[in-house]
């Protein structure tokens, strides 16, 4: 019972710094100021970690890759103690269980990508609709429109309501579904 209270605790607190991180690398991605003050929520939130990995693993391209890499740290850590929790015999295992474990942190780093996505679209849908001058409105926007752009050139206006987000929920539920459950039960078969 415990250990089930520790996981929670460990999956839920390391997703959610996780995800801090991969909002720093998009927010550099599509070029969102971080003049705004969620942006710099997040540069404050994640540089403890992300400034010392970046003199060891040097930006290129103009985005920083320490970024990234601290997210999937973080998943690796996640998945490691989630299985260690479970009292999986880590020992009996072997070497092979470490390629596997870091496929699972790639994995599960990929969808929770695809749910920050999904998080950030009903984050601006319902923005909006309800408050479209917030403060926040301008990340969110920066952040989703990259996604939405190209649906709104197949998926047509409906009596002036955009229904690319709906449509990007239903991409991203289907790529949830096929290629990362199927690369995750690929993964778990081999333990």
């Amino acid at each position: 019972m415990i250990s089930g209270a520790l996981t929670f605790l460990i999956q839920t607190l390391g997703n959610l710094f996780a995800i801090a991180v991969l909002l720093r690398f998009m927010m550099q991605l599509f070029r969102v100021p971080f003049r705004n003050p969620f942006a710099q929520f997040v540069v404050a939130l994640t540089d403890f970690a992300v400034k010392p990995l970046r003199r060891v693993i040097p930006g290129v391209l103009g985005l920083d890759w320490a970024c990234l890499v601290v997210a999937f740290l973080v998943e690796f850590a996640v998945v490691l103690a989630s299985y260690w929790l479970d009292g999986f015999p880590f020992g009996l295992a072997g070497g092979k269980v470490w390629p596997v474990m870091l496929g699972l942190a790639a994995v599960r780093l990929l969808s929770l990508t695809v749910y920050l996505i999904i998080g950030l679209t009903l984050v601006r849908a319902v923005l909006s609709w309800v408050n479209s001058d917030t403060p926040l409105m301008p990340v969110i926007y920066e952040l989703t429109e990259p996604f939405l752009r190209p649906l709104r050139r197949i998926v047509p206006m409906v009596a002036q309501v955009d229904l690319t987000p709906l449509v990007l929920f239903i991409v991203c539920q289907l790529i949830l579904m096929l290629p990362i459950m199927a690369l995750e039960r690929v993964l778990l078969g081999s333990l």
